[in-house]
């Protein structure tokens, strides 16, 4: 009986044996709940070289399971940079290859992911931009999350460093001069802030502006990243030449980008920043081209503002001086003044053809709710010499004073020798005495001769132009916009004058 009970018990011990080896072979069952997702050590890889000839850099981050099961990433792959052929090759957890399938991470554990890029900063900018974005994606219970992989592709100046996104920087000189001398070009990523400091940029100098979307709590959650921003101890002293403008776009300069408006922010001259001049600029593909704010002033001329998805010059109560400047394809207004201040514009050009805005807007008024019931008026003193204001609506000038029957006087403007598309202005609303404050004007149609082309934004003169030998000589105003001599009787009004 004894010995039945031992053969029982070593039975018993075998069997149980068995099950428990079984057990522990078997796999834990998969998590499969859609809310179940990775985590990671980062949400942006960012390789922080900037290759001066062809290399490779490897990074590495790690991909968590959280949950207290294990987890299969049906599929981890890089799709490619707008279908363009991807700059980077990983390896997750051993396996290689830019498309792979069935991971799995156990449970309460983790894998490595090694990225690896290629650049070559001597391709040209269409293969290879400033700063390269690419999604690494992963797709595990029918969720799809990313990290994102940030390399720069070329060799240039990145201002104020290469991790600077959805951040705010500030470039101090302690109240001196700071050149950008370097013929490579200057790449500002993030908000750059100008304190006590004037900041040059010399004959030739690039800026390419990174923008996008960003987001920092510290400023209000998102936002349009991309920002030259100028406080008032600051100034911004740019210094181009007909042969060597300094171009300010964004760092997108393929060609599905490279002529695309609202890339990135723009540049505010902050309220009571003085003395900023802008002589052979190019401002492009911005949200807002130069914004002046209260008590600023500027002094522009010889420059371009163009493809611009706000205003292509706001400003608020401020001063501006422009001279032989051109802006056009702007979404909003070409010329933007509110809240009054003092401007004067000799031989410029402000064009808006297929857009739903005009050339010209001023007034005295800042509102502060949607109808304008809450407002202030400061008074406000134009004047336009040898200007042109054109484009496809009717009315290229708006005129508004929310004071017009108690102080019209607020609203001192005067238009001399320009040529402008107005109707409506004429016969509704207060301005319908426009005329009155214009001297040698030309009031012009859609069917008048004007520009070359300007459906392919060629806004040099017709030879039958209307602006043709309508201008009035200014002694201190001797060429154009392309340093072109202008007539010394008969000059041609805009920004251009006609080659005869």
């Amino acid at each position: 009986m004894k010995f039945r009970s031992i053969i029982f018990f070593s039975v018993g011990c075998f069997l149980i044996s068995i099950f428990c080896l079984l057990s522990s072979c078997k796999k834990d069952t998969l998590i499969t709940d859609s809310s179940a997702k990775l985590s990671f050590s980062t949400d942006t890889l960012r390789f922080d070289t900037a290759f001066t000839q062809i290399g490779t850099a490897v990074y590495s981050f790690r991909v968590h399971n959280t949950h207290n099961q294990p987890i299969n990433i049906s599929r981890a792959y890089l799709p490619g940079n707008n279908g363009k052929k991807t700059f980077f090759d990983m390896n997750i957890d051993g396996y290689t290859g830019n498309d792979l399938k069935n991971i799995e991470i156990p449970a309460n554990d983790s894998i490595y992911v090694f990225v690896r890029v290629t650049i070559d900063p001597n391709l040209p900018l269409s293969a290879s931009p400033y700063v390269i974005n690419e999604d690494l994606v992963f797709e595990t219970n029918g969720n799809t999350q990313k990290v994102v992989l940030e390399a720069w592709g070329q060799d240039a100046n990145y201002i104020p460093s290469k991790s600077s996104n959805g951040k705010v920087a500030v470039l101090s000189g302690n109240g001196q001069e700071v050149v950008w001398g370097d013929s490579k070009p200057y790449v500002i990523y993030g908000i750059l802030l100008l304190d006590n400091v004037k900041l040059t940029l010399p004959a030739g100098t690039r800026i390419h502006v990174h923008g996008g979307l960003a987001k920092n709590d510290s400023l209000g959650g998102r936002y349009n990243d991309g920002i030259i921003y100028v406080f008032p101890t600051a100034k911004l002293n740019v210094k181009g030449t007909k042969e060597k403008p300094v171009i300010f776009e964004g760092d997108r300069l393929e060609d599905d980008f490279k002529e695309e408006s609202g890339q990135w922010g723009g540049i505010i001259l902050g309220a009571g920043s003085t003395d900023n001049v802008f002589e052979y600029a190019t401002i492009k593909n911005s949200i807002i081209g130069i914004r002046v704010d209260s008590a600023a002033s500027m002094n522009i001329k010889n420059s371009k503002i163009y493809n611009i998805a706000g205003n292509g010059i706001q400003a608020s109560h401020a001063q501006i001086y422009g001279e032989n400047c051109l802006i056009y394809n702007c979404s909003s207004d070409a010329l933007r003044i509110v809240y009054g201040g003092n401007y004067e514009f000799n031989y410029c050009t402000m064009v808006s053809y297929g857009q739903d805005a005009i050339a010209l807007k001023f007034s005295n008024t800042i509102c502060y709710d949607q109808f304008c019931n809450n407002f202030r008026t400061n008074p406000l003193v134009t004047r336009f010499n040898n200007c042109i204001f054109f484009g496809s609506k009717v009315d290229q000038i708006d005129i508004s004073n929310k004071l017009q029957d108690s102080k019209p006087q607020e609203i001192d403007y005067q238009f001399n020798n320009c040529v402008f598309r107005i109707r409506e202005i004429l016969t509704q609303g207060n301005y319908q005495n426009f005329l009155s404050k214009t001297q040698n004007c030309i009031q012009g149609t859609s069917l008048d001769r004007l520009f070359v082309k300007p459906d392919n934004d060629d806004y040099h003169l017709d030879s039958l132009s209307i602006a043709d030998g309508k201008a009035i000589p200014y002694p201190n105003i001797n060429v154009d916009l392309e340093n072109v001599n202008r007539d010394a009787v008969k000059p041609d009004v805009g920004c251009f004058e006609r080659i005869k």
